[in-house]
């Protein structure tokens, strides 16, 4: 058998492995789906605390609440589910690859929204047009070998190495891995995720005076896990309850 195929074929296996829901307790209640419904907009990162084998890895390696991160794109013309539901979400998957899917898939998860600020136009656009193209990709195997590798048992990885371990995998422009497919959608438009920081010192000479500026550097993409959108100062973090206008004077307690 050609060695390619056999590596896909165990590929293939351990995906399934990985991606199979087991027990867990979150750390929170799901948002109701018809509230996100209401919620959400087209750029928003949808942040979800999964409940597979591999989310524990995951959870561990990025020390964070969420394993895995979608992008909300809005209905996908054609893409709608048997029972009528349009798929909605963008994402990239073990066993699937760069897919589509429905809100509904994260019905029983703890989820957060994290949303651009000021994004829109034609930026907007051509974010979902980037995330968009990419369905269908596959996801990067080397990764996924690792992510095998981590689970028996979990390694005592020093923090300082963690993320090196999460940008694993071949780099290919064709394959997918955690939250890259969505940090290249904002890079695309030059929208900051969390990049690396670069204070400059520039002085004028007439005046004798020196200005500090901020220089942004676009960190490797592959170096991006879930939890860096909720840490980003350039996402808001939106909550559902306190959008529809929470009132704790009608709170019905115990």
């Amino acid at each position: 058998m050609n060695p390619s195929r056999l590596l896909h074929r165990i590929g293939v296996v351990i995906a399934r492995f990985l991606t199979a829901e087991v027990e867990t307790h979150p750390l929170a209640a799901p948002e109701p789906i018809e509230r996100l419904r209401r919620i959400m907009q087209p750029g928003d990162v949808l942040l979800v605390e999964g409940r597979s084998r591999v989310s524990q890895p995951i959870k561990y390696l990025t020390q964070s609440t969420w394993s895995h991160a979608a992008l909300y794109v809005g209905p996908l013309p054609g893409r709608v589910q048997a029972d009528g539901e349009p798929d909605v979400l963008v994402e990239a998957d073990l066993a699937d690859g760069v897919r589509s899917s429905p809100l509904t898939r994260y019905r029983d998860s703890h989820v957060r929204i994290c949303r651009p600020v000021n994004l829109g136009g034609a930026d907007l656009e051509k974010l979902v047009a980037f995330a968009t193209t990419r369905l269908g990709a596959q996801y990067d195997l080397r990764n996924l070998f690792d992510l095998f590798r981590f689970l028996a048992p979990t390694p005592p990885i020093p923090s300082r190495w963690r993320r090196r371990f999460i940008a694993v995998g071949s780099g290919a422009p064709s394959r997918a891995i955690y939250s890259t497919l969505i940090a290249e959608a904002f890079h695309s438009i030059h929208y900051p995720v969390l990049p690396t920081i670069e204070l400059v010192r520039a002085g004028d000479p007439r005046t004798q005076s020196h200005v500090t500026r901020e220089i942004l550097h676009i960190r490797d993409s592959s170096l991006y896990t879930p939890r860096d959108f909720d840490l980003s100062p350039f996402f808001a973090v939106v909550k559902p309850e306190l959008v529809e206008g929470f009132d704790y004077r009608r709170v019905i307690w115990a």
